[in-house]
């Protein structure tokens, strides 16, 4: 039986999620998972760490049919946990489900995650996603976490409003401007865009608009290289390479509704609900938000096109949950019979359903939401890149930056800041 303690704070904001911050300690529920009924008394407990907080009553629903399924080991739930504390005590989780970000980064790079790679849970995962776990985070000759769910992010359009106004997908950047100018002329505001929360910026315009034109893993690898020379802007700079993507980032800030400045993500759930945009650049974690005010809308999604080749569409992803087994866990053989449990098709697949997710394993089924039909191909040929944003430190407050560009700043200063910051960053790093 299933024992739930409500005990904390209330769920965090999305900009939490995509930070990383809801996995420090941000005070949800602990579920204690009491041995069922006629169990074994010599059940091995392990404790879970799950970060995401919309997702712990699937999560919770899951432990229950694990201890119906057997009675060798109870798994005890923790969302409140501050793990950073818990790593330097030397008693983090038997198992974690955490965003796969910089939040998690230090822990595989330090080697405080145990090598997951003889599972076969690990060998079942699409080849093309572990480049993406590597770029944010790896530890030699170790595979530190299997990927449970992906998210892709791309422009969430109103099909009818296209439809009335005789309007194709664009796929190149002149097609996008001219989609805008057309609807801007019929008095509708192509891209409901919401300003105010700097996080909406980074992860839609920012990430988009840099992810359509510059190699991403490519420019990291580089900038990575050039240590504190950055900002001497030799091989790979910030300014020298997002110049470009910025400048027509700002021009697309020019096709949005008027207050955007002073709209945030609720604001903006709402009013492209209510048909105030044709295009809206947000994750899906926003349709279970419009879907709220408007369940029947005729939706679809598409790459932002900032390039002119439609060759290079491409769509933003995130390692949305990924499982791992820290070093210090004394019961790694437990830990990984649940983490098997887990990654069980019926059980994966319809946490990516529920969630807008997208599948991880090879045999995974396409995106059930027929609104993310839109990116399916570009996920399956990993037409995708990482969002710049969650690649540079939170220390670096990249997405007010990129908030100042959209509100009408000229490009060259936030990014020379940017490169400036970056090279501090490295210098601290020697």
């Amino acid at each position: 039986m299933l024992a739930v303690q409500t005990t904390g704070q209330p769920g965090l904001s999305r900009r939490s999620f995509l930070l990383g911050a809801g996995a420090l300690g941000a005070g949800f529920a602990l579920a204690g998972c009491a041995p069922a009924p006629g169990s074994s008394s010599a059940a091995t407990e392990i404790t879970f760490y799950v970060s995401k907080p919309e997702v712990i009553s699937y999560f919770d629903g899951v432990i229950e049919q694990f201890h119906r399924s057997q009675d060798t080991v109870r798994v005890i739930r923790d969302s409140t946990s501050n793990m950073s504390a818990n790593f330097v005590r030397n008693q983090p989780p038997d198992l974690g489900c955490w965003n796969y970000n910089f939040a998690v980064a230090e822990f595989v790079k330090h080697g405080a995650l145990s090598d997951l790679s003889d599972m076969a849970e690990a060998k079942s995962i699409k080849p093309q996603l572990w480049p993406l776990l590597k770029q944010t985070a790896d530890y030699p000759g170790r595979t530190s976490a299997i990927p449970y769910s992906m998210m892709a992010e791309s422009v969430i359009y109103n099909k009818d409003i296209f439809a009335q106004h005789g309007l194709s997908v664009p796929t190149t950047w002149p097609e996008l401007v001219a989609v805008c100018k057309t609807l801007q002329d019929a008095g509708i505001a192509p891209f409901y865009n919401t300003i105010k929360d700097s996080w909406t910026v980074a992860q839609g315009l920012f990430d988009y608009s840099v992810g359509g034109m510059v190699d991403v893993p490519q420019f990291f690898s580089t900038l990575n290289g050039e240590g504190t020379a950055v900002k001497a802007g030799p091989a790979a700079s910030f300014e020298k390479n997002f110049k470009a993507p910025m400048e027509r980032m700002a021009e697309l800030a020019t096709f949005a509704n008027k207050d955007a400045a002073s709209r945030g993500y609720a604001d903006g759930n709402l009013a492209f609900a209510q048909g105030k945009g044709a295009m809206y650049m947000q994750g899906p974690w926003a349709l279970n938000e419009i879907a709220k005010t408007a369940p029947a809308m005729n939706l679809g999604t598409f790459p932002l096109p900032v390039a002119d080749n439609p060759a290079d569409l491409k769509v933003r992803v995130n390692v949305d949950l990924a499982l791992w087994i820290p070093e210090a866990s004394k019961k790694k053989d437990a830990a990984r019979q649940f983490l098997s449990f887990l990654m069980r098709p019926e059980i994966n697949d319809k946490y990516n359903a529920d969630n807008n997710g997208f599948g991880v394993r090879n045999d995974a089924p396409p995106a059930s939401n027929p609104v993310l039909a839109g990116m399916q191909k570009y996920y399956d040929d990993a037409a995708f890149y990482l969002g710049a944003s969650q690649l540079i430190p939170a220390s670096i407050p990249v997405a007010n930056y990129a908030q100042s560009i959209a509100l009408g700043t000229a490009p060259d200063a936030p990014l020379q800041t940017l490169d400036a910051d970056w090279a501090r960053l490295a210098l601290r790093n020697v």
